[in-house]
C-alpha cells in the first residue's frame, strides 16, 4: 500500500533501519537515530542505484513524490538522476564561490594597496553594513538593477543620500571587476541612472565639521601619490590660499627668515600683493619639500617638467584618489574650512580672517587695508590654526561650534 502522511509522521525508529515503501521504487528510510529520509531506488546502465530525495518533514510526502516523478522522466530520457543532481550541486557551488561578497572582497583586496588605510576601511565598512546583508550571498551574475536599488533606497531612507550615491558607485566598480574577470556579463548599476534623487550640488564643496576635518587630515598624511602633491595637500589647509595661488607658488616667494610667503600682486585675484604667515608646521613641510624641488622655480612642479607648475587639477584629483568626491571636498574648500572653524570654533576676529583670505576689507573710512594690516595678529592666528589642525589629527578633544557667541 502507498504511504500516507500519517504513517510517515507516526513511524517510530527501531534497532535497525526501517523502510516504508510508497510506489515506483520510492520509500521512506527511518534510521535508528530517528532520521527520516526519502529515497528512490532505480536501475541505470544495468546497475541498481539510490537517489536521495530529501528528509521528512522538511520535504513532504507530496513533494517527495513530485521529485520522484522528475527523476523518472529523466530516466525515461536516458539521463541518470544522480548525475543531474551532482551537476546541479556543482553549479550551485560555482555560484556560491562567485557571490557578490566573495567578488567584492577580492576587488577590495586587489585595490587596497592603492588606497589609504582609512579609505580602505571605510569602503569595507560600507559594504559590510549596507550591502552584504542584502545581496552578499547572491551569485553576482544573478543580481539585477532592482536588487541593488533596494540596497540604495534602504540607505537613502536613513537620510544618507550622499552615502547611497557613493555605494552605487562602489557597487558599479565591483560589478565591472566581475565582468573583467569573467564572473558577470554586465554592470546592472548603469540601469539605475536617475533612480535616486540627485545630490545637492555645492559650489566649492568643503568639509567644515571638525571630526570630518580630522579624517581628511589623516587621509592626506597617508597619501600614496607623489611627494610634491602630498606636500601641496598638507600645505593647503595651513595656508588656505586659492588653488591657483598654491599650485603656482615659487621658491623666490618663500621667506624662511621671517616665516612668511609673499605672493606678488600679479598672481592674486584682487591684484594686491599678499602675505601668508607660515606656522611652524608649514615651515617644516616646505623645508622637506625644498630638498626635492628646490632646484625648480616652483614649489610644486609638474610631474613632467620642473619648468612648469603642477596641473590645476592635481589637488582635486588627489582628493578624489583619497575618496573625497567633488561634492564633498575641493581644493578651494580649504578656504571655507578655515573661515568657518576660525570664526565659529576658535572665535578669531572676522576681519583677521578676511584679511588672511585676501578678501577686500576696508577701514572705517572706506579705504582698503594694506598688505601688512594686522600682520602680527594674523601670524598668531595662523599658528593657532595650525596647532588646532594638528590636535584634530592626533585625536584631541573636538571643540564645539559656538555660532552666535559674542
Amino acid at each position: 500500500m502507498a504511504l500516507t502522511d500519517v504513517k510517515a509522521r507516526n513511524v517510530k525508529p527501531g534497532e535497525k533501519q526501517v523502510k516504508l515503501s510508497d510506489s515506483d521504487g520510492m520509500y521512506l528510510l527511518v534510521t535508528p537515530a530517528g532520521g527520516k529520509c526519502w529515497r528512490l531506488k532505480y536501475r541505470y546502465g544495468g546497475k541498481e542505484k539510490v537517489l536521495a530525495l530529501g528528509t521528512y518533514p522538511e520535504v513532504s510526502l507530496a513533494e517527495a513524490r513530485a521529485r520522484k516523478d522528475v527523476a523518472r522522466r529523466q530516466l525515461a530520457a536516458g539521463v541518470d538522476p544522480n548525475a543531474v543532481k551532482k551537476a546541479q550541486k556543482a553549479a550551485f557551488a560555482d555560484k556560491t564561490a562567485n557571490s557578490f561578497e566573495v567578488v567584492a572582497r577580492e576587488w577590495h583586496t586587489k585595490y587596497t594597496p592603492t588606497w589609504t588605510s582609512g579609505y580602505a576601511d571605510m569602503l569595507m565598512r560600507r559594504l559590510v553594513q549596507n550591502v552584504f546583508p542584502s545581496i552578499g550571498a547572491c551569485p553576482i551574475e544573478d543580481i539585477k538593477a532592482p536588487d541593488v536599488l533596494k540596497v540604495l533606497r534602504r540607505v537613502e531612507s536613513r537620510g544618507a543620500l550622499e552615502t547611497a550615491h557613493r555605494i552605487q558607485i562602489m557597487c558599479g566598480q565591483i560589478f565591472r571587476y566581475a565582468v573583467a574577470t569573467g564572473r558577470a556579463e554586465r554592470d546592472p548599476t548603469g540601469d539605475l541612472k536617475g533612480a535616486l534623487p540627485p545630490r545637492r550640488k555645492k559650489h566649492h564643496a568643503a568639509i567644515t565639521e571638525p571630526k570630518q576635518v580630522a579624517e581628511l587630515l589623516r587621509a592626506i598624511d597617508g597619501y600614496q601619490g607623489t611627494f610634491p602633491v602630498k606636500c601641496a595637500l598638507q600645505l593647503a589647509p595651513l595656508a588656505f590660499v586659492r588653488p591657483g595661488e598654491l599650485r603656482n607658488a615659487e621658491w623666490s616667494e618663500i621667506d624662511f627668515d621671517n616665516e612668511q610667503w609673499n605672493i606678488p600682486a600679479e598672481r592674486m585675484k584682487m591684484k594686491e600683493s599678499h602675505i601668508v604667515p607660515l606656522a611652524a608646521q608649514a615651515v617644516t613641510i616646505l623645508k622637506e619639500l625644498q630638498a626635492l624641488t628646490g632646484g625648480s622655480r616652483y614649489l610644486f612642479p609638474s610631474g613632467r617638467s620642473f619648468h612648469r607648475p603642477m596641473s590645476n587639477n592635481a589637488v582635486n584629483a588627489a582628493l578624489r584618489r583619497l575618496g573625497f568626491d567633488k561634492d564633498e571636498m575641493t581644493g578651494h574648500g580649504f578656504r571655507a574650512m578655515a573661515r568657518t572653524i576660525l570664526d565659529e570654533v576658535l572665535q578669531v576676529r572676522p576681519d583677521f580672517i578676511e584679511h588672511q583670505l585676501a578678501h577686500a576689507v576696508k577701514d572705517p573710512n572706506g579705504r582698503a587695508y594694506n598688505r601688512t594690516a594686522h600682520l602680527a595678529e594674523r601670524k598668531k592666528m595662523m599658528q593657532l590654526w595650525a596647532d588646532y589642525l594638528e590636535g584634530l589629527k592626533v585625536g584631541a578633544k573636538v571643540l564645539p561650534f559656538k555660532t552666535g557667541a559674542a
